[in-house]
């Protein structure tokens, strides 16, 4: 499961982190553009408000049902062959490092079809890129409704690719996630 967030993530991220299953049988890698010059609280912020493990990425890992890895400042996350995280610090996309696309790019030539995504508040397209991505490979993509995000732009962006699954109200992503992930 992937998930991208950036301007007012860290509510969006509690909300749907919250309401995720505990024994959430996929790993949950999250970008969440973040300030590379300062030290991120992002795992001791969201750890109180799900009752997944919450961790920082780290390069060379195995992505862990039931963790929620989360990139690091200043470092593209990327999804290899079996599952193995990668860190990059190519080019900034959409002015970001981390940024949605690459990670939701990398994971949907690994997963394919197996992909659940999902585009929360922002104020910028990052991710719009990646949803083709996932789309091509069939895999599922569902974006926070807009109306309920802090800062519209991100999810605006994704839907207006034509590329959308599922617009849903930040409260009910968790639930539709764990059914769809209990069904793969």
């Amino acid at each position: 499961m992937l998930v991208a967030a950036s301007a007012g993530g860290h509510e969006g991220l509690r909300k749907l982190l919250g309401g995720l299953d505990a024994a959430l049988p996929v790993p949950v890698l999250v970008v969440q553009h973040l300030n590379r010059n300062r030290e991120t609280l992002i795992v001791r912020v969201l750890s109180p408000h799900t009752p997944l493990k919450v961790k920082l990425a780290e390069d060379g890992e195995q992505a862990q049902p039931g963790t929620v890895h989360i990139a690091p400042p200043d470092w593209h996350l990327c999804v290899r062959a079996f599952g193995m995280l990668s860190l990059t610090q190519e080019d900034r996309v959409n002015f970001a490092r981390p940024a949605a696309d690459p990670l939701f790019e990398s994971a949907a030539q690994t997963y394919g079809s197996r992909i659940v995504a999902c585009v929360l508040t922002g104020t910028d397209g990052d991710g719009s890129r990646g949803v083709r991505a996932v789309k091509a490979r069939g895999g599922t993509v569902i974006v926070q409704d807009p109306e309920t995000a802090e800062f519209k732009g991100m999810p605006k962006s994704a839907i207006e690719t034509g590329q959308v699954d599922l617009v849903l109200h930040l409260e009910a992503i968790g639930r539709v996630i764990d059914r769809l992930v209990q069904r793969a």
